[in-house]
């Protein structure tokens, strides 16, 4: 009887920690010319979640040195308050990109203050026309977590060109926006992408014929062995926090993906916690440098 092999783990801290280390370069040429990229997290109420990863992003701010802009509110602020503020961040020089943590507190509308934020400083990749911009394959900043899917999977030796894709979620933050980045006509896309969601009929037998399955749904485990190729690449962007008695804590982080049996069936994996993750806080700050880089450019231009 043959030994079942297990998949290649797919290390986003490893990739993230590569790509960080490359951006202190970029940093360090913008502020030989006297630019220094400047990133503002607004967070709203105290969501202890968002608490957690405005934390990582500031702190990765500093390491890499970048000038982090931190505006914290109360549950209570206004939508009014709130807008005034990202006004006067669109109108700041030193501020490059404008990062407002979500989700935000009921009587405040996303989609108004995703919307006026300044196209040029959407390092989040939300506002409608950067939206606009990825689907027509136009130069654009990218949503955090789909770019770093694509960057795990083009650093990881997994081309997506010629492959079939599936995603598993439907999302505005991930799943719409990377079944766009995937099949474009580019370096690192050309992908025939198959996007599933909750009303998908017959939903393992589409996930069986993925090359690439990207599970991003927000379930935890949803997906199991009996939905995966043998010898495909998983991708779980999932986070979702589950009851274990055998932890201190009374929970554990799990993904979207059943990790164990799965990992018994596909050539690689991303694992939860240390997979997806750590991308997206990379591909915000690839992002800020970015703005900062334009920004810069534009200034020269003028000149």
């Amino acid at each position: 009887m043959s030994k079942k092999r297990s998949a290649k783990i797919i290390d986003g801290k490893k990739i993230s920690a590569a790509i960080l280390q490359d951006l202190k370069e970029d940093i360090a040429a913008l502020r030989a010319r006297g630019v220094a990229p400047g990133l503002a997290v607004v967070l709203v109420g105290a969501n202890p979640a968002s608490e957690v990863y405005v934390k990582a992003k500031r702190r990765t701010c500093i390491d890499l040195g970048i000038e982090s802009f931190s505006h914290d509110l109360p549950e209570s602020c206004t939508e009014k308050r709130l807008l005034k503020l990202i006004e006067k961040l669109n109108e700041d020089p030193r501020v490059h990109g404008i990062l407002v943590q979500m989700p935000l507190p009921e009587h405040i509308s996303e989609k108004k203050v995703l919307e006026a934020i300044s196209p040029d400083k959407d390092v989040d990749g939300f506002h409608p026309v950067n939206v606009g911009r990825l689907l027509n394959g136009e130069e654009c900043f990218v949503s955090c977590t789909p770019a770093g899917c694509q960057a795990l999977l083009l650093r990881s030796g997994y081309d997506p060109a010629g492959k079939h894709v599936v995603i598993v979620g439907r999302s505005n933050i991930v799943g719409k926006p990377l079944a766009a980045l995937l099949m474009q006509k580019a370096n690192g896309a050309n992908a025939t992408v198959t996007v599933c969601h909750s009303h998908t009929r017959n939903i393992s037998k589409i996930t069986r014929e993925a090359d690439i399955l990207i599970a991003a749904m927000g379930r935890p485990e949803f997906v199991k062995p009996n939905m995966v190729r043998e010898g495909a690449i998983v991708l779980d962007v999932g986070v979702n926090r589950i009851p274990d008695a055998t932890k201190k804590s009374g929970t554990r982080l799990v993904g979207d993906v059943a990790f164990a049996g799965v990992s018994r069936k596909a050539r690689a994996i991303t694992p939860v916690p240390g997979g997806v993750g750590p991308m997206t806080i990379a591909m915000l700050m690839t992002n800020t440098v970015k703005a900062a880089r334009r920004a810069a450019d534009r200034k020269r231009g003028r000149a």
